[in-house]
């Protein structure tokens, strides 16, 4: 009874729009500036995991303004693993098809998309990967890593922060999953680009998996994983 009680005033309290804006203020301003710091002599992917780590205090911090955790935004331990990596499997599948319908339109578009030079920026970013199974070993770890605060950080805090700001809306979870891919997308590339449109797919289709599937993280991170592997074995080869 007690239980139920508490269930029913969290339900009944009011939510603090004001204080969900100030949150998202802060932290995708902190998002973005922290990226104008880079140190040459660590590299592209140490660069960009201080910029996620620092990206993830100040979630943390509003986080533990608002008495939420991580396991209520769905870090928490999966039902059924075999279900889940079954699920990540499904997410990465449809963002595979995804990318591929947009490839195969983009031509179509009414405006013009920046080429994607990811191959070129690749070989600055994390060296030439071609055949070099040492270098892939070496830092394929600190991209898991960062896949996994990306599904954190986009999925995890902003997508609920953003669906929480937006929720005297009858399409809030809309707005929530869309914004939140745009976000994605721009801060990888910061242009109009066939990688920022990529991106932004890639954050819809797990933004869109996010709510489909239960809320819980682990799909995603996984999928997100999967992909990032594909992605860095592919430059190898």
């Amino acid at each position: 009874m007690k239980n139920n009680i508490n269930l029913e005033a969290e339900i009944l309290k009011p939510i603090n729009y004001k204080g969900f804006f100030l949150d998202l203020i802060i932290y995708i301003s902190v998002m973005f500036l922290v990226r104008e710091i880079y140190i040459p002599k660590v590299g592209f992917i140490a660069n960009g995991l201080f910029w996620s780590f620092t990206t993830l205090v100040v979630a943390m911090w509003r986080m533990r303004v608002r008495g939420v955790s991580w396991k209520d935004l769905g870090l928490k331990k999966p039902d059924n693993l075999w279900k889940t990596l079954g699920v990540s499997v499904i997410i990465f599948a449809s963002v595979m098809i995804s990318i591929i319908i947009f490839e195969l339109i983009k031509d179509n578009f009414p405006f013009s998309i920046s080429p994607d030079n990811s191959s070129e920026s690749a070989v600055s970013k994390f060296g030439d990967l071609k055949g070099n199974w040492l270098l892939f070993f070496t830092i394929i770890p600190m991209v898991l890593l960062e896949s996994f605060l990306e599904e954190l950080l986009d999925r995890g805090f902003l997508m609920n922060w953003l669906e929480k700001l937006f929720s005297k809306t009858s399409f809030a979870t809309i707005l929530a999953v869309l914004l939140q891919a745009f976000i994605f997308g721009f801060r990888h590339s910061n242009d109009l680009s066939e990688r920022s449109i990529t991106v932004g797919i890639i954050g819809l289709v797990m933004g869109i998996a996010y709510i489909k599937f239960g809320r819980n993280l682990w799909p995603l991170i996984i999928a997100h994983c999967i992909l990032n592997s594909m992605s860095m074995i592919d430059r190898v080869l």
